[in-house]
């Protein structure tokens, strides 16, 4: 039992370190899948300055 509960903490950690390496080097190694959709938005801005 205790073994079972090594290995699932061993791959929790090994799982937790790689999110962290994905986070930092995706960016560099993928850089399309970390690009935000660009776009322009235009949108009427109505100020109320009768008060």
């Amino acid at each position: 039992m205790w073994r079972l509960i090594k290995v699932l903490l061993v791959l929790a950690i090994l799982a937790g370190i790689a999110l962290v390496a994905y986070a930092y080097l995706g960016p560099i190694l993928l850089p399309g899948d970390f690009t935000a959709p660009v776009r322009e938005v235009v949108q009427p801005v109505d100020l109320d300055l009768d008060q």
